[in-house]
């Protein structure tokens, strides 16, 4: 029960990842609020729905959740969205959302987070490994997610001696839904791709939820103490490719 009292606010909440770090805050004792565009499906203390487009919605959310739950203790920037495709093939709608979701929106929630934390209070946001190292075809998704990665570097520098603790989990693939329905929009079989990709994982198989949610826990709690302004790989030994 290492978050027994914490109060904790998790974005993307109804996503697989999302799921599962909400259940593994509760198990663990933390009073949870979550946001998507629709939580009803979730078990939590607090439900924000809504669009992470929506810059006043971002603004707004922390003091809410920290209304809610009686404090704000913990930051999960856990949303995002994967846009696919060259730049010549980039639209600016496409753009718009994946700076909105990927950067803007923690940029907004991290703004109005930090006054309400005491010391002591974690943030972590969810970068990639090619957010580090970028892959091919997928420069928007690079982009916001080299600039979650550099965000989180500057505030874990910035507010350290605030005692406030910002760190970024980078994953590499990872089996949720988002995963598959790349695959199915690209007409291929998600069972078969995944096993695809199994077999090009030094450690044998593709991220599992838990496998980032146990990353997460270990940022958010007193025993990741000095630990801040990081950025932690979480891919199975495979590199970007």
């Amino acid at each position: 029960m290492q978050f027994q009292g914490k109060n904790v606010l998790i974005t993307g909440a109804a996503g697989g990842i999302g799921q599962a770090l909400v259940n593994a805050f509760r198990d663990q004792g933390a009073r949870v609020a979550v946001t998507d565009r629709d939580t009803s499906q979730i078990t939590a203390d607090a439900h924000f729905d809504g669009d992470l487009c929506d810059g006043g919605f971002c603004d707004g959310l922390p003091t809410r959740a920290a209304s809610a739950l009686g404090g704000l203790d913990i930051l999960c920037n856990n949303a995002g969205v994967i846009t696919r495709g060259n730049i010549t093939t980039a639209t600016d709608a496409d753009y718009a959302l994946t700076m909105g979701v990927n950067v803007e929106a923690p940029f907004r929630l991290c703004r109005a987070a930090i006054p309400l934390m005491g010391h002591g209070s974690a943030i972590v946001n969810t970068s990639s490994c090619w957010g580090l190292r970028p892959g091919p075809d997928h420069p928007l998704y690079v982009m916001s997610k080299a600039a979650i990665a550099s965000l989180t570097q500057c505030l874990g520098r910035d507010h350290a001696p605030d005692g406030i603790r910002v760190n970024a989990v980078c994953p590499n693939e990872v089996n949720t839904p988002m995963i598959r329905s790349g695959f199915e929009i690209r007409g291929l079989d998600p069972d078969q791709a995944i096993a695809e990709l199994n077999a090009s994982v030094p450690l044998g198989r593709i991220a599992e939820p838990d496998d980032i949610v146990d990353v997460i826990l270990f940022l958010a709690s007193d025993a990741a103490r000095y630990v801040t302004g990081s950025l932690i790989e979480v891919n199975g030994g495979k590199a970007v490719i």
